[in-house]
């Protein structure tokens, strides 16, 4: 009886699964939206943003840094709750539960690290009806977003010594056709691997440098769909489709100079900024079968620490950690600055881009909504939607706004 009952609640959960995406329905399947650049396509914001918001509702999910993924009315989270990772889905109206997975995934942060947790780090991600997750031990994990089976695990461990970096693994997969790719490995050794998203076959690996905390991009280059990552020694470009590496531009992971925040691409342009490294503007040019990479500016009063900085229009959106953490706009063909924020304003800072408007999402638990292509900061509504610290990605949607803190989700509408 109670296979039975299992059984047909599995296909009532795939029946309202596949009926959500086939209808026109809120879809935010990975970090930074659909392309993972920031960018709300599709998305008209409100002719007048509200005072204030209102919360439908909270729920306890668990400690990690990943973001909310959404379809249709089905919100996934991957969290932890004490010494094991946990994947769920909940209802996005009510907050209800739908399903939950649990599997043990012991860990010890690195030195300096404890105020950071334990993670997960990475962020999940939803493809053809499969969430990928990447614990922060560096296993890779595929399961069924209808029903949460797990599918299969690809654990590069034994290969490597250890799966992750030493403050353990927050580079996030990224799907392209019927491959996944992530970087495996540690700060000394990796690869760049290439898995079919069915069946966790491995279809190809490149390179042998470590690791980072950077999360990969997708891009075309001189006609080549590539995989555009930041590891621990440099900017690399890979074939999607074959794995063979085609340019590099040494950036290297020094000392307490990490590479964690993740590039953003642009106008056949990488914007790449590391810790007291300043910005660059880089150019992947392939010209008879030769790769070479062009530095189109630097600017060096503009430093990324572990926010990332997204582009919109001929604008660039970053914290730097200088001056205490301060907001800036630089011009994303001279690097210029247009504007500086407010010093002291953040430890990190999550930005998301809209017609009219950038959402900043503060680690003080401050959604600040900016307004975009002015010359100066332009502050147009600050909402508090945490009492506690902020890191993971929020996601707006029409009329409704998911954060996740410390340890609740929270859905709040406007």
């Amino acid at each position: 009886m109670s296979s039975l009952k299992n059984a047909l609640l599995t296909l009532t959960t795939a029946i309202l699964v596949t009926a959500a995406a086939k209808a026109e329905s809120p879809n935010w399947p990975g970090w930074l939206g659909p392309q993972r650049d920031g960018w709300l396509k599709g998305f008209t914001p409100p002719q007048k943003w509200p005072d204030q918001l209102e919360k439908a509702w909270q729920i306890e999910v668990g400690t990690g840094y990943g973001t909310p993924l959404v379809q249709g009315d089905f919100v996934f989270i991957h969290t932890r709750q004490g010494e094991q990772e946990v994947l769920q889905c909940v209802s996005l109206k009510s907050g209800k539960a739908k399903w939950r997975q649990a599997f043990d995934v012991p860990f010890k942060i690195g030195g300096g690290g404890e105020y950071h947790g334990k993670g997960p780090k990475s962020n999940p991600l939803l493809s053809d009806g499969r969430i990928f997750t990447m614990s922060i031990s560096g296993m890779l994990a595929a399961w069924d977003a209808m029903s949460g089976k797990q599918l299969w695990v690809r654990d590069y461990r034994e290969q490597f010594e250890k799966g992750h970096p030493y403050w353990g693994a927050s580079t996030s997969p990224i799907v392209s056709g019927n491959r996944v790719m992530v970087h495996f490995g540690n700060d000394d050794i990796g690869a760049l691997v290439a898995m079919d998203a069915k069946s966790g076959r491995e279809l190809w690996r490149s390179g042998k440098d470590g690791t980072a905390y950077s999360s990969p991009l997708l891009a075309d280059f001189g006609g080549v769909h590539q995989i555009v990552q930041w590891n621990h020694e440099a900017l690399v470009g890979v074939e999607v489709e074959t794995g063979k590496e085609l340019w590099r531009y040494p950036l290297p992971h020094l000392t307490h100079n990490q590479n964690m925040p993740t590039p953003a691409i642009h106008d056949g342009r990488v914007i790449v900024g590391g810790e007291n490294r300043g910005m660059y503007s880089l150019e992947p040019m392939k010209s008879r079968e030769q790769w070479s990479v062009k530095e189109r500016w630097f600017q060096p009063k503009a430093a990324l620490d572990m926010s990332s900085a997204i582009v919109a229009g001929d604008r660039i959106y970053g914290m730097t950690h200088y001056n205490a953490g301060q907001l800036f706009c630089l011009n994303s063909k001279t690097g210029e600055f247009v504007w500086q924020g407010p010093p002291r304003s953040a430890n990190n800072v999550t930005f998301l881009a809209m017609p009219g408007y950038v959402a900043a999402l503060i680690n003080n638990g401050y959604l600040k909504i900016l307004r975009s292509g002015t010359g100066q900061y332009d502050e147009v509504r600050s909402y508090k939607v945490a009492d506690d610290a902020t890191w993971a990605a929020p996601v707006i949607l029409k009329g409704k706004i998911l954060i996740k803190d410390v340890q609740t989700l929270t859905l709040w509408t406007y």
